[in-house]
């Protein structure tokens, strides 16, 4: 930072000192004030969409592979030609299909229709926020000139040219501080009218893609079905029936 940086740096952070204690007056801006609390309010629903959405990409990649793993597990406690082999075989089968289907179908087409658009939406944030910075500096360097006239005006110098120059000063201070306020108070509107056309289609992809890796999930695990012996009798019957052989079961024996 240069010298003139340094010594702008520190009397912006003595304004800002003297405006917290009360010692100097601090312009409010309740309309800008309005439009940046819904510009953070947005930054951070857009922020933890994608964090949200990202997370569903990688919960479901888990899954698939944790299925793929009990599959092994289950496929190893039965021989081929046994009664449930064939469904072992055919459950390691579809859980392998459901993984390679969510490393490159889901996962391609979400990342382009879902994470990729958020992640844009997300990276406007910055400029935005980079815009405050230089909307606050340039106010803080208005209201220590105008402090500044006030006390000339309160205590007149036996400068004469001196009030003049500093409400040159403070007017030209007001007037970049101006340009910067009102362009943020221009944009910051058309940014957040636009999350809804902008949401809408990623909204929808989201819905459709998991629709579609949702029902071919199923029509995988549902073809098994058929592979049980008694199907017909309902899986729920079926494993109610083996934990009441287990309740009945002798683990200690008397002495």
């Amino acid at each position: 930072m240069s010298w003139h940086g340094l010594k702008k740096a520190v009397s912006r952070a003595t304004t800002s000192v003297m405006q917290s204690t009360g010692a100097m007056d601090r312009t409010i801006d309740r309309e800008f004030e309005e439009e940046e609390r819904r510009l953070r309010t947005l930054e951070n629903k857009a922020e933890n969409l994608h964090r949200e959405a990202k997370g569903y990409l990688d919960a479901v990649r888990g899954m698939t592979l944790a299925q793929q793993r009990i599959a092994e597990t289950i496929n190893s406690f039965y021989e081929e030609g046994s009664p449930l082999g064939y469904a072992g075989a055919q459950y390691k089968l579809a859980v392998s299909k459901m993984d390679e289907q969510a490393r490159s179908e889901l996962d391609t087409n979400y990342r382009v229709t879902v994470l990729d658009p958020l992640g844009k939406l997300v990276a406007v944030f910055p400029d935005f926020n980079d815009a405050r910075k230089i909307r606050q500096k340039k106010l803080l360097d208005y209201d220590r000139l105008r402090s500044n006239v006030r006390k000339l005006v309160e205590k007149p110098s036996d400068d004469p040219q001196k009030l003049p120059r500093a409400e040159a000063e403070a007017n030209a201070a007001r007037e970049i501080y101006e340009h910067y306020n009102q362009q943020l108070i221009n944009e910051i509107p058309k940014l957040i009218d636009l999350r809804v056309p902008y949401l809408d289609p990623c909204f929808e992809a989201l819905v459709k893609s998991q629709l579609r890796f949702n029902e071919s999930a199923f029509d995988k695990l549902n073809a098994i079905r058929t592979a049980f012996p008694n199907e017909g009798r309902g899986l729920e019957g079926q494993v109610e029936g083996v934990l009441q052989q287990m309740r009945e079961l002798t683990i200690c024996g008397s002495h």
